[in-house]
């Protein structure tokens, strides 16, 4: 164990779920910013050395670019005995929105499934509440506002389900759902949402959408834990708060490890992103220590704004607003940069 308490082969905590496999409570992140900015082979051997430190769960999406080199990363994990099997691992990919409409979930599965040459995945996530119009497309994280229309969120939830009942997929969610959106699904949900991931760190602390999802028994996922430094959402203010550098140096830990020690406290899958071999291992060091209540306190009054406000808000599209969009659980005043 090293002087930030990280330490290889950590058992990673997992979480019970309404449906499928437990979930591992930390999860490696494969977006990059800009996304095609990357190359696989680039993905494959970080995700390679994320299984060898602990590693068991992978997110990734259809608009990440990553499928196929998580897919290629898995299968040589098993032939290189890191683990015993492909089902050792928990795999989550997101339906995009060019792909939300009903015709076209259960195809964007298959085709997913083709990309990580699996036979299914454990868990199965609408990216983000809104469709766009047209013909369907390659997915990419590449759109026009103008396309942006309201998502037929019954059908495309139905389809959701019969990706589920194939086999296709172990258990299905949603993305960047607020409470109100949430409480709609449910409304006609025959198979409930297993999990739902949002941007969460001690900036954005999501506290109504926590309580709601645990009393539906939706398993909150944080992506951003650290503020997505050098993404068009940075929360930039996240790691140079003063707040949490303090309390980094009186445990002795990283900002880092403090951020995402409070994370997994709130008890959250945190999806961490980093290709660097020693922040992976630091990044699971956060499991043989806590905050104190003084920490918990300090971190509960920092202000708090999301770094996800506008990407899909447009004068002509569904939300006019970042607070329609939020359906007014948006926090703070930051402002995010727009996408074209």
């Amino acid at each position: 164990m090293d002087a930030n308490g990280a330490q290889g082969s950590w058992s990673i905590p997992v979480a019970p779920l309404l449906s499928g496999k437990p979930m591992p409570l930390v999860a490696m992140g494969t977006a990059s910013s800009p996304v095609v900015s990357i190359e696989a082979a680039v993905v494959k051997e970080a995700i390679l050395r994320a299984v060898e430190a602990g590693y068991r769960h992978f997110d990734t999406a259809a608009a990440y670019g990553t499928e196929a080199a998580l897919g290629e990363a898995a299968a040589e994990a098993v032939r290189a005995g890191l683990v015993a099997s492909r089902d050792e691992l928990y795999i989550t990919s997101k339906l995009w929105i060019a792909d939300s409409h009903p015709g076209r979930v259960v195809p964007a599965l298959k085709r997913t499934l083709r990309n990580l040459q699996m036979e299914y995945i454990d868990m199965y996530l609408i990216h983000f509440p809104v469709s766009l119009r047209g013909p369907e497309r390659p997915p990419s994280a590449e759109y026009s506002k103008e396309d942006l229309v309201m998502m037929d969120m019954e059908g495309v939830w139905k389809e959701m389900e019969e990706c589920q009942r194939l086999g296709l997929t172990k258990a299905i969610g949603v993305s960047n759902f607020s409470c109100k959106k949430l409480h709609t699904l449910l409304s006609f949900a025959t198979i409930p949402p297993a999990a739902n991931q949002v941007e969460v760190h001690p900036h954005c602390r999501q506290n109504k959408l926590r309580e709601f999802c645990k009393e539906k028994a939706i398993q909150l996922c944080a992506y951003s834990p650290l503020g997505a430094n050098g993404t068009p959402w940075a929360h930039n203010a996240v790691m140079d708060c003063p707040i949490l550098k303090q309390i980094a140096s009186d445990r002795a830990k990283s900002v880092a490890q403090v951020c995402l020690r409070w994370v997994y406290e709130q008890g959250d899958c945190i999806i961490v992103k980093s290709f660097n071999e020693r922040r992976m291992q630091e990044n699971l060091g956060i499991f043989d220590w806590e905050l104190t209540d003084a920490d918990r306190y300090k971190i509960s009054a920092i202000p708090e704004s999301r770094g996800v406000r506008d990407f899909f808000v447009h004068e002509s599209g569904p939300y006019k607003t970042a607070d329609e969009f939020w359906d007014g659980e948006i926090t703070g005043d930051m402002k995010s940069s727009q996408t074209s």
